[in-house]
């Protein structure tokens, strides 16, 4: 049996959660190389050495690795192109945990950079929806067909916060709504809003890499920049970019994860019109309590809840 060995680079603040990304991905057995340990270890066995070269401190400072192993089969392939897609969410969200760079051991970067790709297939979503990545084919179908390239960006429809919010939005829009989609990533959500027959979507991201292949993904759906805006900046304190979301909308989305989520919770209230609802996930089934609870403190009423793989969704009016 072969197997493929993946290290993770990150912070000592960003162990626990690369930790956790890694369980919601279904990882297990992992190794945790930090900075803390390797000085310890250094403190307490002296008798091991009189010298150790700088350089190897240098190398260790700062540093910490999360390890671990995967068979090389298909799921395994899978489970990389899983765990891959949620690390470029959680860097775009936490810089302070870089470098949060994931390296696979004997295999060059460019063929794990593109053998995912082989694992992400049309996927069928809620009553209506057809995902389909853009260099597969898909069988004629009456549902509604979004063509995606995800790129390097969170959102192919594969994670259950993306699925939980699609299947909302098959609810949600009706036809001629105006739709806000907060930490869009491929533009999934937001395009795909526009695809069940919103009027008009603005979409932004903290990632800048995120505009240019939200943009991309709009255009091979079809969709053109007369009725889609996309603009990069933090959502949470850039003023000018608050300013030119505007507001009236009926619908704001954010698929984000939980402390952005609480930090937005008081701020979203404005930008609706009277009856608009917020649609967030990206919850983690351990902070869903807390989230729903700041939620409720920040007035909303919590009209829908649904979880999926340890994930949950809230609607709010």
């Amino acid at each position: 049996m072969k197997w493929l060995a993946l290290h993770i680079d990150t912070s000592p603040a960003g162990i626990e959660p690369v930790c956790d990304l890694l369980g919601a991905c279904g990882v297990e057995g992992l190794v945790i190389d930090e900075e803390g340990d390797f000085n310890d270890f250094l403190e307490n066995n002296h008798q091991y050495w009189d010298y150790v070269d700088e350089s190897l401190r240098q190398e260790k400072r700062g540093k910490c690795c999360v390890s671990f192993y995967l068979e090389e089969t298909d799921e395994g392939w899978n489970r990389v192109s899983q765990v891959r897609i949620a690390l470029a969410a959680l860097k775009r969200e936490h810089p302070d945990y870089a470098p949060l760079l994931m390296r696979l051991e004997n295999v060059e970067d460019a063929d794990w950079e593109n053998n995912w790709k082989q694992f992400y297939k049309p996927m069928e979503i809620g009553e209506r929806l057809l995902v389909v990545p853009e260099w597969e084919q898909s069988a004629p179908s009456e549902r509604v067909k979004l063509v995606l390239n995800p790129g390097l960006t969170f959102g192919t429809g594969s994670h259950a916060t993306t699925r939980l919010c699609l299947t909302a939005l098959e609810r949600e829009i009706h036809g001629g709504e105006k739709v806000l989609d907060l930490g869009c990533g491929s533009g999934i959500l937001s395009i795909c809003a526009l695809l069940l027959g919103a009027a008009d979507a603005f979409a932004c991201d903290i990632d800048d890499k995120c505009v240019g292949v939200a943009y991309e993904n709009a255009a091979l759906n079809g969709i053109d920049r007369a009725h889609y805006t996309v603009r990069s900046g933090d959502v949470t304190s850039d003023r000018k970019l608050q300013k030119e979301f505007g507001g009236d909308y009926d619908l704001v989305m954010a698929n984000i994860v939980a402390d952005v989520i609480i930090h937005l919770a008081p701020q979203v209230r404005p930008l609706l019109k009277t009856g608009g609802k917020f649609l967030c996930s990206g919850i983690i089934d351990d902070r869903a309590e807390e989230v729903k609870g700041k939620l409720i403190e920040a007035g909303w009423t919590i009209l829908e809840e649904h979880s999926s793989e340890g994930w949950y969704s809230y609607l709010c009016v």
